[in-house]
């Protein structure tokens, strides 16, 4: 007998707020609300994953809440024992963990079933028993792993297993602080994989490495070294591995994040210039690009620096998204470096930027692959952003983040380009309103920073830099003239209160997974504002700087905090803070 179904209203009528299936609010798509699966989801083939979220029952995702709850209260009881034990927080797969979503599925990669409180459904991938006395054994084993005497317990090359895959999980929610994104189920299988077929060492212990330092002050954080030095010292055998190119750009992108969060600069410019020249040296810039590749008797003979075809859509898009995590690197690092940034885009063939705007991994995995048209991306944002003209892709959240980053660092090189002892070019002025008037269109067509709470956790940290890289840019592009001209000055603390708007909507919740370019962006605010403040100072009869004072505290308070989990903020929020107090 066919199954009966609830069919929402017609077409003509609009489906109430909230009553969208969670799979269609994830995806921003129109939902029928019929159940037991609305239409979207059986198109798909998703029908099991297909709930809802109406107060009417308890849905998958809300029984692994309390099933996950249940876990920690058991945990404490083990902390609080004679036993040494390190503080374990085990993440709610809605609220902060990206990583369980449909494309991070097992081997099958298809969506979850049912959900049970069997032992399967445990956000790790290794068994947990339900039995108390079960789960108390394989935590004792975990425990012993991270305790001080961890190193004798550790093989010359990788870590045991349970450890690897402890370290994995307490990473996977924070990967994208460090702009990796790969597809998760795949990545989980590689630790139970032969060696040959494994992800290299250098990215395992890149990975391992960002699990440590998440985890301060917690005891894993005191092994950071361990695997700092390991994931250095698999960088010769990465770099003479050219299978495992993708695994040495990642690993590089993460070293560079871990150095430049906790403020050695000059390793993590390195490692950041080093990830820009391979994946311009193996053509990532021009994935997809049909005639890129040369032709002739001589072009077969150089095949030193190509990619082998990708296995499958999945492959491919992990690759693109691989040259966007470097461009963004690239980009917004080179604005705090101080330095011109190394990924070219001219319009010679082999250097301009064609790789398509990056998916999200749910679409490759899909075989959703968009290869683009074969035209410079960059150039053809600008021109279509400019020109008020509707700009077909790129709407991704990732893809978003990437033409923030275009932004940051275009408006960076076109205001440091002014010189005042010089008169005003009238290219000079045209550029400038014209970047001025492209910065405001992008950030129209952004999802309102209120609504962002209903997003995923991913794209939700991902819009929140997005907002934030765009505001820092109208900044940066007008912060030469504030002194002098009016407009400039009203426009620079307009986009500064919009980034103090941005710190309100971030929950306390929130700080722990935020990339650290969010403080930069961040810090131009506390700027702006407090030479709004010296300048209310300075003016007589003083003006009621009340609001200004209580918008610096905020900002300040926001940047305290990432200063105690990204040691390079914290010298420039002690001077604000400073500043604040004195004031």
């Amino acid at each position: 007998m066919a199954e009966k179904r609830t069919t929402a209203p017609g077409p003509s009528t609009t489906l109430q707020r909230g009553k969208a299936c969670l799979r269609c609010r994830k995806r921003k798509m129109k939902c029928d609300g019929a159940k037991p699966a609305c239409q979207q989801c059986v198109k798909a083939k998703k029908a099991e994953a297909c709930e809802y979220d109406d107060g009417k029952g308890k849905t998958r995702t809300q029984l692994m809440r309390e099933h996950i709850a249940r876990l920690e209260s058991r945990i404490k009881d083990l902390e609080s024992s004679d036993k040494t034990s390190p503080p374990v927080t085990l993440f709610d797969p809605h609220a902060v963990s990206p990583y369980l979503s449909e494309s991070s599925s097992s081997s099958s990669h298809d969506s979850p079933g049912p959900f049970s409180l069997s032992a399967s459904t445990s956000p790790v991938p290794f068994p947990l028993d339900a039995d108390t006395s079960s789960w108390e054994d394989q935590w004792e084993s975990l425990n012993g792993f991270a305790s001080s005497q961890i190193a004798d317990a550790l093989t010359p090359d990788e870590p045991p297993l349970e450890l690897a895959q402890m370290l994995l999980e307490i990473f996977l929610p924070h990967r994208h602080q460090c702009g990796l994104d790969v597809h998760v189920g795949r990545l989980r299988e590689s630790l139970n994989r032969p060696p040959s077929e494994r992800r290299h060492p250098v990215l395992m212990n890149a990975i391992y490495l960002w699990a440590c330092y998440m985890s301060r002050p917690g005891n894993l954080s005191d092994h950071e070294s361990l695997y700092l030095s390991r994931a250095l010292a698999a960088l010769s055998d990465a770099i003479a591995n050219p299978s495992k190119v993708i695994d040495l750009i990642q690993a590089q992108c993460i070293l560079s994040m871990y150095f430049l969060s906790n403020g050695r600069l000059l390793e993590g410019s390195y490692h950041a210039s080093a990830a820009a020249s391979l994946v311009i040296q193996w053509g990532l810039h021009q994935i997809g690009t049909a005639d890129v590749t040369p032709s002739g008797v001589l072009a077969e003979w150089d095949t030193s620096f190509r990619l082998d075809p990708p296995a499958d859509a999945i492959e491919q898009g992990e690759r693109i998204l691989t040259f966007w995590q470097v461009y963004n690197l690239d980009r917004c690092w080179s604005v705090v470096l101080q330095r011109p940034s190394i990924i070219p885009d001219s319009k010679h063939p082999r250097t301009a930027i064609m790789a398509p705007w990056p998916q999200r991994l749910e679409d490759y995995e899909a075989g959703e692959l968009d290869l683009g048209n074969g035209s410079p991306v960059i150039t053809s944002f600008f021109m279509h952003q400019a020109q008020a003209t509707p700009l077909v892709g790129g709407f991704s959240s990732a893809a978003l983040r990437a033409k923030a980053s275009a932004l940051f660092e275009g408006s960076q090189k076109l205001s440091s380009s002014w010189n005042p002892r010089l008169p005003s070019s009238t290219n000079f002025s045209e550029n400038f309103r014209a970047f001025d008037s492209t910065i405001s269109r992008f950030v129209s067509t952004l999802l309102p920073v209120h609504q962002l709470a209903t997003m995923m956790p991913e794209d939700k940290y991902t819009l929140f830099l997005v907002h934030s890289l765009a505001h820092a840019s109208m900044v940066r592009l007008h912060q030469p003239f504030v002194a002098d001209d009016q407009l400039s000055r009203e426009k620079a603390l307009r986009a500064a209160r919009s980034l103090v708007l941005v710190v309100k909507h971030v929950t306390e919740a929130d700080f722990d997974y935020l990339d650290p370019m969010i403080g930069h962006c961040w810090m131009t605010a506390s700027r702006v504002l407090a030479f709004e403040l010296a300048q209310m100072q300075a003016s007589w009869p003083p003006l009621n700087s009340t609001d200004l004072r209580s918008e610096l505290a905020t900002v300040v308070y926001a940047l305290t905090k990432l200063g105690a989990r990204f040691p390079l903020l914290g010298y420039e929020v002690a001077k604000m803070q400073k500043m604040l107090d004195t004031a």
